[in-house]
């Protein structure tokens, strides 16, 4: 009997796969024998390594910077087709500068634009491939962040992006879901998650009482890739633990 979770001979791109969550789906595909690239904005893989936690053990890594709107399509006809693409790139600006014209913009187009760039330039590769697109929001898409107005409503934008993009091209043999996570130790999380007493107060709020860990998301990512979840596009899996319940 197959192993459904055997990615064996699939191409995988995880872009924004240089650390945090997007490293941890990467490894995540890895173990399960996928051939995966991973992107970021570093020049090189050496440059993750000596300023995070990252893996890149078995990974091969292309530089991108997803704020150059020609440089996924470049990226694009430079590998080819995929079988599974992971949109796991992000940012966020805290201390209100998501309220200025300039921050707003910056995450935008990072948290959404880019999305759609990406998802733009590989159809055609997925769809020769019968792939899957996960693209990884947050559970911020469906709630208030008081202080990032930007990154809210840009993770609700790729969240209904996600739903959109699974309607139309599922006549293309190409499955689109996606996946929130809640609290996660992240770079971007770190205003939380380095602080005691706000994490203490955030992990009350979670109903499995621990932070998400990136194999969390990683275990997600597998799922709606795979053929379990063959019956199942447009969707946003929330991965929080129960945070969002109430």
């Amino acid at each position: 009997m197959t192993d459904p979770l055997d990615f064996s001979g699939k191409q995988v791109l995880v872009i924004g796969g240089s650390g945090g969550i997007g490293n941890g789906i990467a490894q995540g595909f890895r173990a399960r024998g996928g051939d995966v690239i991973v992107t970021g904005t570093r020049p090189d893989a050496g440059d993750y390594l000596e300023a995070e936690d990252s893996d890149f053990n078995g990974l091969a890594f292309h530089q991108l910077n997803v704020s150059d709107r020609d440089a996924v399509s470049a990226l694009a006809a430079e590998i080819g087709p995929i079988d599974v693409l992971v949109q796991s790139q992000g940012v966020v600006r805290y201390r209100r500068q998501e309220f200025t014209r300039e921050g707003w913009d910056a995450v935008v187009d990072v948290n959404l634009n880019s999305v759609m760039d990406a998802a733009r330039a590989f159809h055609a590769g997925l769809t020769e491939k019968g792939g899957a697109m996960i693209v990884v929001s947050s559970v911020a898409a469906f709630k208030s962040t008081i202080g990032t107005p930007a990154y809210a409503a840009s993770k609700a934008g790729a969240t209904s992006l996600v739903k959109t993009l699974g309607e139309a091209w599922a006549r293309d043999g190409v499955r689109v879901n996606g996946i929130a996570p809640g609290l996660v130790p992240t770079k971007l999380t770190s205003v939380t998650t380095e602080h005691p007493e706000r994490l203490e107060a955030s992990l009350r709020s979670i109903p499995l009482r621990r932070m998400g860990t990136p194999e969390d998301m990683a275990g997600a990512a597998l799922f709606l890739a795979s053929s379990l979840s063959a019956y199942v596009t447009g969707q946003t899996l929330v991965v929080d633990g129960g945070l969002t319940l109430s």
